[in-house]
């Protein structure tokens, strides 16, 4: 009798500490289920890392690109590999990426053109190319000891062999390679926005886009592709009287910087005569002393030139995260 009676009351407890439970936990916040969702989702996309490519360059050009790195950072894990194909800076980026667990790399370049020996000798290192380049060589040499940029890579090669940084990388994880920015709508909707910055009266205005260009005539031609698509897509969302585009080849020989000097004084010359305003617009990244150059070529021609390039802007670093989550 007395065991019925204790069984009834320690049920009777169980059964009331289960309902003051589950209320309890029924009058939780919503926002306490959902952070622990978003938390899944985050751990989740952090098993990619992000391998963010980029020319290296004064202190405010790092600085920008780090930006870039540190809006990607708010969803990837993510690293900065400087310089020109530099195997030093890539090995130690791959090696910090792998050392926060992530189960696969993708390597987005922050550049203005896949059409570039730089892009196709990072593959090659990244394992992605079975024939080195020949350019490869060229910017080995430029990598001297830790190439400028590379701070903490002399911790990189911990075994007595000699460094080659000819030779693909090392990596535990699968790495793929997306697209440098090349035709993508977003380079036409920043290079809009330059140009609206220093715009007046667009119906009255040529806009001439220029880009650095390559040495070889038919990598010229697959920028100049690009940049026909970027050309059209402005003109679709604008009303400007004319849209131009060039590419000035400075790293060219003579006769091809002349060619290209003649060619944008030419339209420059012609937008003049027809009372046009001209607005330069350069497509680059962070501008690097193209403007001395476009100053030296166009000299007493009258233009306006944009005082920024396509860097700082948000739509940078979204370009870059739906680089990575885009599927191939």
């Amino acid at each position: 009798m007395m065991n019925s009676a204790l069984n009834t009351l320690l049920s009777g407890r169980l059964l009331k500490a289960l309902f003051v439970s589950l209320f309890a936990f029924a009058a939780l916040p919503v926002f306490a289920q959902h952070s622990d969702h978003s938390a899944h989702v985050s751990s989740a996309k952090s098993k990619t890392g992000v391998l963010l490519l980029a020319h290296g360059g004064k202190a405010e050009w790092n600085d920008e690109v780090n930006n870039v790195a540190a809006e990607v950072g708010k969803q990837f894990p993510v690293e900065v590999a400087f310089g020109m194909a530099t195997k030093r800076n890539i090995q130690d980026a791959v090696n910090k990426l792998e050392a926060q667990g992530v189960t696969s790399i993708v390597a987005v370049p922050l550049f203005v053109s896949s059409n570039s020996t730089v892009i196709t000798s990072t593959e090659y290192l990244l394992g992605l190319r079975t024939d080195a380049p020949k350019d490869l060589a060229v910017f080995a040499k430029m990598d001297h000891g830790s190439g400028g940029h590379g701070e903490h890579s002399a911790h990189t090669n911990t075994s007595t062999e000699p460094f080659d940084p000819t030779t693909p990388i090392s990596h535990k994880v699968p790495i793929t390679m997306r697209k440098a920015l090349d035709a993508d709508p977003t380079v036409a909707d920043i290079l809009l926005s330059r140009a609206a910055s220093i715009s007046k009266d667009a119906g009255n205005e040529v806009i001439i886009i220029v880009a650095h260009g390559p040495v070889s005539a038919e990598t010229n031609r697959l920028w100049l592709n690009d940049m026909a698509k970027i050309a059209d897509r402005m003109k679709a969302n604008s009303s400007y009287g004319g849209i131009e585009y060039l590419t000035v080849r400075d790293d060219a020989p003579e006769p091809i910087r002349s060619e290209a000097t003649a060619e944008f004084r030419s339209i420059v010359e012609k937008a003049n005569a027809q009372k046009a305003r001209v607005l330069i617009v350069p497509l680059l990244l962070s501008f690097g002393g193209i403007e001395e150059g476009v100053k030296k070529r166009l000299d007493g021609l009258n233009y306006t030139i944009t005082s920024q390039a396509l860097l700082p802007d948000a739509r940078i670093s979204q370009w870059v995260v739906r680089s990575v989550e885009a599927h191939h």
